[in-house]
């Protein structure tokens, strides 16, 4: 695989991660289901992958770029395996709306599994290491798109967790946003 297509792949790859950060904040914004601490915990797994991707995409392909998002990968999939079995017994309920069929918990656990397994695939392509990186150094097309939308989302999330849970603990339930409430 040369370091092109590996280039495009990670871009894709980064893009999908961008894409599941836009759906989760579409359904906390626009649907108004404020993720609990599970939920913020399995995003910052899925940007810890991401941040491994995009390291690929703006320095080149590098097998420890990979192990970045195969840790961010595991992290989230555990996360998400947590909670799947914190809802699995019967009567314990579950948290948010299944889409799908399936709870965004589950598909998150799902796309996990999907991070580590695309990286252990794209670490068997050896070409796109011993490959010089063109000299031109900026990013255009797709892999520009992607990185503006992965640290953007990135962001996003950060501002999103200290405004759901202000300077303390993140609620269990989170019925509003921590940092704009009033007290009285």
């Amino acid at each position: 695989m040369s370091a092109e297509l590996s280039k495009l792949l990670n871009a894709s790859g980064l893009l999908a991660i961008g894409t599941v950060l836009t759906m989760a904040f579409i359904d906390q914004v626009w649907f108004g289901e404020l993720p609990c601490p599970l939920c913020i915990l399995q995003r910052a797994g899925l940007i810890a992958a991401g941040c491994g991707i995009a390291l690929n995409v703006v320095f080149g392909p590098k097998p420890s770029h990979y192990g970045i998002a195969i840790i961010g990968g595991i992290a989230s999939a555990a996360i998400s395996m947590r909670q799947i079995l914190l809802h699995i017994v019967p009567g314990t309920g579950f948290y948010g709306p299944p889409v799908w069929g399936m709870h965004l918990y589950t598909w998150a656990f799902l796309f996990a599994v999907a991070i580590v397994l695309g990286s252990g695939i794209m670490l068997l392509g050896d070409r796109q290491f011993s490959q010089v990186q063109s000299a031109s150094g900026r990013l255009k097309g797709l892999p520009l798109i992607a990185i503006l939308l992965f640290f953007v989302l990135t962001f996003a999330n950060i501002f999103s967790t200290i405004a759901l849970c202000g300077t303390g603990l993140c609620p269990d339930n989170p019925e509003n946003y921590e940092l704009f409430q009033i007290n009285d």
